[in-house]
């Protein structure tokens, strides 16, 4: 007769806890490796902008139809973010990171050596692939490897890494665009990728990282939760970009409305009544969850107004030069970063509801001060005011997404982390056409239906321009006040520690 073993099965042994090891220096060794592929795919969005008028000429195309190279980006991620939240629970974390790093990179070479426009926008749908399995598990990962009381200051690190990669974008463009091709970008991308992947390989370890699981455990895919998601995205993304510049009362747009409506019924539909759902939607039944998300997608629908017409009021409008505008935009995302890593430690110490609210109400204060910007604004005020309302979002960025992660249990940190990214990047997609359609149909109706480039040159112009600008302010203050109220009726979670 055998004698049984002793050694305990990986279902009996006791799950690391980060809250076990508050000391542990690992927490610091994995977040650097998900900050240095962060900070690369957040560049990533930015980084293709100055680029698109060099990729247009070579290619002899529109700026329409390169504009591609961007959507296909905000199309794939949207789409695949959710789904492969869930495939980082079911097949573990680090396989899934390094194998979004793998396609980012790949991709990027790809698009370096692309011959034509269309296999440039294969390339970018490869790299966007590989950037949404990124930022699915990236959080998870940074749940599971700090401890509870800690988990504000990890996610400030986490969003510290986000301002880095948004600020340096635009700057590297400039700099690598005055010497060489547009296909050093990506050439440029793919080198810290490829550092991260290797740094990953060696530090991360799937214990630590949450994702230990036996196959036993492993919970069925749900394929129809994941095809209507994914294509109820793609259609809504399509009708809120409207690429091809269809009316916005046209059938086009209307039939992408009815159906997008129809996609995300059937999608509730199907979540609420299958025994292992992609997200499980009862997690709205807990109220921090529920009103931080919703605090959340309002928040992003207006502070992400301010990246998108900064440019435009600074470039088009006051006429200034690249160097200059970059310059005064580095000051939000500085902003965004100093108060991320502030908000993220107090929070951990004071509960979180404080500062987001706090947060709100810098942005409140900031939005209201832009719709009285004009042509003779001041440059150091502007400069001001974009660092205030940086630091506004990085204070209340931080504790919704601790409040929103520490409501759920650790076991659906990845599809939660997953959609956590995914309410942002639909908020800021929604944000920005709602504001742009602001500016464009108040400019329209004054008879200017020019290109953005023409603004200062055209009489009268430019007072179309700053009238859409105020009303497209007076919106953001309206979704910034309907957060504040989101983020105040959020139950204030006991700090841990």
């Amino acid at each position: 007769m055998s004698t049984p073993s002793t050694q305990p099965t990986q279902s009996e042994r006791v799950p690391w806890n980060p809250d076990d090891h508050a000391d542990d220096n690992y927490k610091w060794l994995a977040f650097s490796a998900i900050g240095i592929a962060l900070v690369t795919m957040v560049m990533s969005f930015s980084i293709v902008f100055l680029a698109l008028s060099s990729i247009a000429d070579e290619f002899g195309v529109t700026l329409r139809a390169v504009s591609w190279v961007v959507i296909a980006q905000s199309l794939t991620i949207s789409a695949v973010m959710l789904p492969l939240g869930r495939v980082a629970d079911i097949v573990g974390r680090k396989k899934f990171h390094l194998t979004g790093m793998a396609l980012f990179g790949g991709g990027a070479i790809f698009a370096a050596l692309s011959p034509t426009l269309p296999i440039l926008i294969v390339a970018r749908v490869v790299m966007a692939v590989g950037n949404g399995m990124g930022q699915a598990v990236g959080t998870a990962i940074i749940i599971s490897v700090f401890p509870t009381r800690e988990r504000g200051k990890g996610l400030g690190a986490q969003t510290t890494a986000v301002a880095i990669g948004a600020a340096s974008g635009p700057i590297i463009a400039g700099l690598l665009l005055q010497f060489l091709s547009w296909r050093a970008l990506f050439v440029f991308m793919a080198i810290p990728i490829a550092i991260a992947f290797i740094w990953g390989y060696f530090i991360l370890d799937d214990e630590r990282i949450g994702s230990a699981r036996r196959d036993a455990d492993r919970p069925p895919y749900d394929w129809v939760g994941a095809g209507l998601s994914a294509t109820g995205m793609i259609v809504m993304v399509l009708t809120i970009n409207n690429p091809l510049g269809a009316g916005w009362f046209s059938p086009l747009i209307i039939g992408g409305a009815v159906a997008t409506l129809g996609l995300f019924t059937a999608f509730v539909k199907w979540e609420l009544r299958t025994p292992s759902p992609m997200l499980d939607l009862r997690l709205f039944k807990i109220a921090v969850f529920r009103f931080s998300i919703a605090a959340r997608y309002l928040g992003f629908m207006g502070t992400t107004a301010t990246f998108f017409m900064m440019p435009i009021f600074l470039l088009s409008f006051r006429g200034m030069g690249e160097g200059a505008t970059g310059g005064i935009l580095f000051l939000g995302a500085l902003g965004l970063g100093i108060a991320a890593q502030a908000s993220g430690r107090l929070s951990d110490r004071f509960g979180t509801r404080r500062f987001t609210v706090l947060g709100f109400m810098i942005i409140l204060v900031t939005s209201v001060s832009f719709s009285f910007f004009t042509l003779s604004t001041p440059l150091w005020l502007i400069g001001l005011t974009l660092f205030a309302n940086g630091a506004g979002m990085g204070m209340w960025n931080v504790p919704n997404n601790s409040a929103t992660m520490g409501s759920v249990p650790r076991s659906a940190y990845g599809v939660v982390s997953a959609f956590v990214n995914l309410v942002r990047n639909v908020g800021s997609v929604v944000g920005q056409a709602v504001v742009a359609a602001i500016v464009v149909g108040v400019m329209v109706a004054g008879g200017f239906d020019i290109p953005l480039s023409e603004i200062r040159s055209t009489a009268g112009a430019g007072d179309a321009f700053l009238d859409g600008w105020k009303i497209a302010y007076i919106f953001v203050t309206l979704l910034t006040v309907a957060a504040t109220i989101a983020a105040i009726l959020t139950p204030n979670p006991k700090p841990e520690g």
